[in-house]
């Protein structure tokens, strides 16, 4: 990651994006990421895979946007997409809870894979509001800087687009998205699907994945095929 001029990262977020690429809270963040490198630090996910939301879900197509926070910090978890696991790997307990909330929502049967990549090429963001962690190390990369970058993504997709879906889980998505405006997106919160949280009664029974598609549904755009494999 450098300047804009040579980060790879598709088009339409590039030319959105590029005053924060230039930031110098993006180079400070910047020189953090390289020094961790430098130290020997595991940081997930691959650097290939920082942008990935970004990168499967151009801003035109977005039509849902669900927040996380940090990435999976365990080894050959996080793949850039939030709450999403690669083909193979097994599924971490808030992606559990939310496939178990997918089966009672809409009577799909429990998927084998936790790969959430289909979802995002229909148009759903899966953003993490840190990009980055370092391995084993839970929220080790907050409050260096990715959370400004993405709250302008958020700000960026208030501001021009209409009619998104905003999903927020927990307290951490609620605040970020607290600027959304609710007369031109429509915003379901609950609680996270974490199990400290989803076993209080804080996330089952949100019925978020059906309310999304009714609102879709009522706005001419296409549903989201919530079904994975």
């Amino acid at each position: 990651m450098s300047s804009s001029s040579n980060v790879k990262l598709e088009e339409s977020w590039l030319d959105r994006l590029s005053d924060e690429f230039e930031s110098d809270y993006f180079q400070q963040l910047k020189v953090f990421l390289q020094l961790e490198k430098k130290t020997g630090k595991t940081i997930y996910p691959p650097g290939n895979q920082i942008f990935a939301a970004l990168d499967a879900c151009p801003f035109e197509k977005v039509k849902v946007v669900i927040l996380g926070q940090d990435p999976y910090h365990g080894p050959g978890q996080a793949n850039g997409l939030c709450f999403s696991v690669h083909e193979g790997v097994k599924h971490p307990p808030s992606l559990i809870n939310i496939f178990k909330e997918l089966q009672t929502d809409l009577g799909l049967n429990y998927p084998r894979s936790g790969d959430l990549s289909s979802w995002a090429s229909q148009g759903v963001l899966l953003l993490n509001a840190t990009l980055t962690v370092e391995a084993r190390k839970a929220g080790s990369h907050q409050n260096k800087g990715w959370e400004r970058f993405t709250d302008r993504i958020v700000e960026l997709l208030n501001t021009e687009r209409e009619n998104l879906v905003f999903m927020l889980w927990g307290g951490y998505a609620k605040r970020k998205g607290k600027h959304i405006n609710t007369s031109k997106h429509l915003v379901l919160q609950s609680g996270h699907p974490s199990p400290l949280s989803a076993n209080k009664g804080h996330w089952f029974g949100n019925q978020h994945f059906s309310k999304c598609n009714l609102y879709l549904e009522q706005n001419g755009i296409e549903p989201v095929d919530w079904k994975l494999n």
